[in-house]
Order: C-alpha cells, then sequence, then structure tokens
C-alpha cells in the first residue's frame, strides 16, 4: 500500500470531501509502514475496506416553526465500521455540517473507539439544522422529524447515536423518546440521556475530565506538574466548560474560552465562580462569550482565536481545523509545551507538523477526547444490565480507560530518540485492532 497512490483515487472518487481526505490522509500516513509488514492485508485490499464507509444514510427532514412556517433540512448517518461492535458516535446539528464532515468524523470515531478497549464500531450523523435562536418546541419537532427516518437504521446491537456539536442531553432526550415510541422498546439506544432516561454519571463531563486525565499522563513522561500551569482553552460548549473544572481542580490556571462570535482572554484565571457564570450562560441561557468579558472587565476578541495568548498548555476544544501553523509556531515561540485537543481534528496539518517538529506533547483529539465515547460505552453497559453506577465508579473507569489509551500511544509511538509521536501511536494502536477483526471476519 503507498498511501498517497491510496489518497488519490479517494480523491478522484469522492472529490469535493476535503475534511475527509485530510482525516484519510494523516492516519495512512502513520499506519503505512505498519500495514506494508502484514501481507495478507494487501491481498484482501484492507485499505479500501477500512477507508469506504459500510453505508451512508441520506434524507430529507421536513418540520413546522413556531409560526407554521415549513421548513426542510438534510438528515444523514454514516455507519462507517462495526468490526468489533455495533456502529457508535455522534449526530451533529449545525449549519457547516456535510458529507465531508460527517464522513471525517465517522472515520476518526472508528479509531478512537477502538483505542477504548471496549466494543464499539465507528459511525457518526447529523443535519445542516441550526439549533441556535430556536425554541424548545421546534427542537423538538426537529429531533422528532429526523428520528422518523432513521430509527429503522439504530437500535442497542446496531448503531447508539450519541450527541456532539448542537447536541446535547435536550436534543438526545427528545430522539430517544421518539426513537422508543416507534420501535416500542427500551433498551437504552441512545447514549448522553438524562439521569431520569437512563444516562450515565460523569457523561456530560467525560470529554472534558478524559482530556485532562490524557493530559496528566503526558506531562508524566516529562516529569511535568499541571499544577500552577496556565491553559488556553478554546470553545465554550460541554468539552471546554468541563475541562476547565477539571484543571481548576487540580491546580492549573485556565485564561481562554471561545465562541464562534471570538474570544476572552481573562490573565486572572477563569475560577470556580467565573465558571459556574458561564455555564449558567453557555448550558442554559446559550449566551455569547462577549458577555462574560462585559461582566468581568477582561478582554474580548471578536472573530478572533486564542491562540496568540501566552500559555503553558493549549486545549483546542471547538471544532475541526481551528488552529493552523501559524498559530502553532505562536504557541511555540510563547513557550507552550503541551497540546491536548478535546475536538476531534482541530488542527490543521501543518500545525501537527509543527507541533511533531519541536518536540511537543501533542496528542490527536481520536485519544485525547475518547473519555466522551468510552463514557458512553460505559453508559451503555448500565443500560445493558440495568442497573446505575456511582459517580465515583464512572469516574474511576474513566480515568483507567485513558490511561490504557495513552499506555497504547506510548507502546507504537514511541521514537528511537526517545520522542512519543502520540499522532502515529493512537492511529497504529486504534488500526491495528480494527484491521485484525476485519481479516477475521472474511470478505464482507
Amino acid at each position: 500500500m503507498k498511501a498517497k497512490d491510496v489518497l488519490t483515487e479517494l480523491k478522484r472518487r469522492f472529490p469535493n470531501e476535503p475534511e475527509y481526505h485530510q482525516a484519510v490522509e494523516e492516519v495512512l500516513n502513520t499506519i503505512e509502514d505498519t500495514y506494508n509488514r502484514n501481507i495478507e492485508f494487501e491481498k484482501s485490499n484492507l485499505i479500501e475496506r477500512l477507508c469506504i464507509p459500510d453505508r451512508i444514510f441520506s434524507f430529507r427532514v421536513t418540520w413546522t416553526d413556531d409560526q407554521g412556517n415549513v421548513h426542510t433540512n438534510m438528515g444523514y448517518r454514516i455507519q462507517h465500521n462495526n468490526a468489533i461492535g455495533p456502529y457508535k458516535g455522534g449526530i451533529r446539528f449545525h449549519s457547516s455540517v456535510n458529507l465531508s464532515i460527517l464522513k471525517f468524523l465517522a472515520f476518526e470515531q472508528t479509531f478512537k473507539n477502538s483505542l477504548t478497549t471496549l466494543p464499539m464500531g465507528g459511525a457518526k450523523g447529523g443535519s445542516d439544522f441550526n439549533p441556535k435562536g430556536k425554541s424548545n418546541a421546534e427542537i423538538m419537532r426537529f429531533c422528532q422529524a429526523y428520528i422518523l427516518e432513521l430509527w429503522r437504521n439504530i437500535g442497542p446491537g446496531t448503531d447508539i447515536p450519541a450527541g456532539d456539536i448542537g447536541v446535547g442531553g435536550r436534543e438526545v432526550n427528545y430522539m430517544y423518546g421518539m426513537y422508543k415510541k416507534l420501535a416500542r422498546e427500551n433498551s437504552g439506544t441512545f447514549t448522553g440521556k438524562g439521569l431520569e432516561s437512563g444516562g450515565s454519571l460523569i457523561r456530560p463531563e467525560a470529554t472534558g475530565y478524559g482530556n485532562v486525565y490524557f493530559l496528566l499522563e503526558m506531562l508524566k513522561t516529562r516529569n511535568i506538574e499541571l499544577k500552577g500551569k496556565t491553559v488556553a482553552v478554546s470553545g465554550a460548549g460541554n468539552v471546554a466548560l468541563y475541562t476547565v473544572q477539571k484543571l481548576n481542580e487540580l491546580g492549573a490556571k485556565v485564561v481562554t474560552l471561545s465562541d464562534s462570535s471570538g474570544y476572552i482572554y481573562d490573565p486572572e484565571g477563569i475560577g470556580a465562580g467565573k465558571l459556574e457564570y458561564m455555564m449558567e450562560l453557555k448550558l442554559f441561557y446559550r449566551g455569547r462569550v462577549k458577555e462574560y468579558a462585559d461582566k468581568y472587565g477582561c478582554k474580548y476578541v471578536a472573530g478572533g482565536r486564542p491562540w496568540g495568548e501566552k500559555c503553558d498548555i493549549a486545549m483546542p476544544s471547538a471544532t475541526q481545523n481551528e488552529l493552523n501553523g501559524d498559530e502553532a509556531r505562536t504557541l511555540v515561540a510563547n513557550g507552550c509545551v503541551a497540546v491536548s485537543e478535546g475536538a476531534n481534528m482541530p488542527s490543521t496539518p501543518e500545525a501537527i507538523q509543527v507541533f511533531l517538529e519541536n518536540k511537543l506533547l501533542y496528542v490527536p483529539g481520536k485519544a485525547a477526547n475518547a473519555g466522551g465515547v468510552a463514557t458512553s460505552g460505559l453508559e451503555m453497559c448500565q443500560n445493558a444490565q440495568k442497573i446505575s453506577w456511582t459517580r465515583e465508579e464512572v469516574d474511576q473507569k474513566l480515568k483507567e480507560i485513558m490511561q490504557s489509551i495513552h499506555a497504547q500511544c506510548v507502546k507504537y509511538g514511541t521514537q528511537p530518540d526517545g520522542y512519543v509521536n502520540y499522532v502515529k501511536g493512537a492511529n497504529v494502536a486504534g488500526f491495528i485492532k480494527v484491521a485484525r477483526a476485519i481479516m477475521d471476519q472474511g470478505i464482507l
């Protein structure tokens, strides 16, 4: 297998899908040597079977707003690979959603889920519906219309969706309620549900907490203490806010947060009291980060991203390709020693190259943010057994999973000079498990 040739052919067959091409290229470049050491992989054309989704559902979603106007959006579900378990991955509601973005996310999810050691395949779904500015009733009607098309293709042993950007507990609950009504069964199916609907403790916090737990393992490899470090975090959703919460708990100082309107820089740190205000602002009132700057009198940069601010650690937790090469060079020049991704593919290829060339502790999202889907897997276990674990039990299992993922990255990513290439480590570790399962199950 030559990674360049495979990518050229994928671009020919699936043009105008840049995010998908970017995700595939990163993985292929790091697994090429491992792949070519296994002759049987090439004989069965494993690489195409791994890159191309098992199936893609696309459908029209029609819903009515509060004024009685009828709207139409596109809905999708990408079931990428189920070699190691049922399809598992979030649903994203955002105006930017298209096939390219969902294919990249489903592809990444396959390897991320493999890293968790839990039996879950990879999937992703969503719609170009934008929930911002919509009433609860409008969001409920849209969620129900979306599931009306999808429900036959999901289930506890088939495909278990969850939330993503634009889809939180409210939206998951609406979709799960409609699914139960149509399927006439109550076996979980969705994860990220409310506690009253069978959700798991720690699930809202899990991606952010897990990212910090992975960061701790990385820092240990260089005997660096997290306490007292200055951290730049992007985003202001669940992932970013619970990342800040855990960082505060461990003694770090977080100085930035952002949303699509711009970013705030608070040199005094976004401590517990300020974070409580931000959580209420973003999670309940769905306000803008500028309101935080107005309240606390700190710096706000409209339309900007926080990577020009001086920090010891950067944790991009907003969206894909939010950190470019120039911003990566600025982080390095400002003394940043570690970058741990809370979002999916937030660093551009050029930025990743800068981090690796400068030997930063850099970990991609498929490893660092796997705590979210790992805890979804734990929610699936609790639903299947009809039990609920305590907060402490779930948190301990999450820590152990993140430590296991880190160990896998070190095993496959350590270079002769001792530097751990977490990109290669994560990709190879995730690939090996999925590839062997595909081979064991024959030509399908």
